[in-house]
């Protein structure tokens, strides 16, 4: 299993959390498209820099499922799981999860696939380790 530098397992999901406050949002009161994939990258970063522990760049963006609308007001959590590694690449599932604050109610609204690269000092792709078994 890949390793930090202190020898303990690197992690292989990263979970964000972000408020939908009104200029995150349309002229319908949901979150925007683009809004929605930032949070996405983003989270796909931090788990892809955390699992390789270098520097990671975002190389593309695959089949971005909208299901639900994400609504003002809701609480966003953002899960990001390495899937797949390559030599230098890595695929990194991230799912948009809404809960409502009163409620507690949660609903998965938003999937995508995220290709992220990890990068040597000089800005070059550079291996990472292989998943575990």
């Amino acid at each position: 299993m890949p390793s930090d530098s202190g020898g303990t397992p690197a992690p292989i999901e990263a979970r964000l959390l972000e408020m939908v406050f009104p200029d995150h949002t349309n002229h319908l009161g949901t979150l925007f498209g683009g809004q929605a994939l930032a949070w996405m990258d983003k989270a796909a970063f931090i788990a892809a820099s955390r699992y390789a522990r270098r520097s990671v760049v975002t190389a593309r963006s695959e089949q971005v499922d909208f299901r639900l609308p994400i609504r003002q007001g809701q609480l966003v959590e953002a899960v990001a799981r390495i899937v797949e590694v390559g030599r230098s690449s890595m695929q990194v599932e991230v799912e948009l999860i809404a809960e409502d604050l009163l409620s507690g109610e949660r609903e998965p609204c938003t999937r995508g696939r995220f290709v992220m690269i990890a990068l040597d000092a000089r800005g070059r792709p550079t291996a990472v380790p292989s998943l575990p078994a």
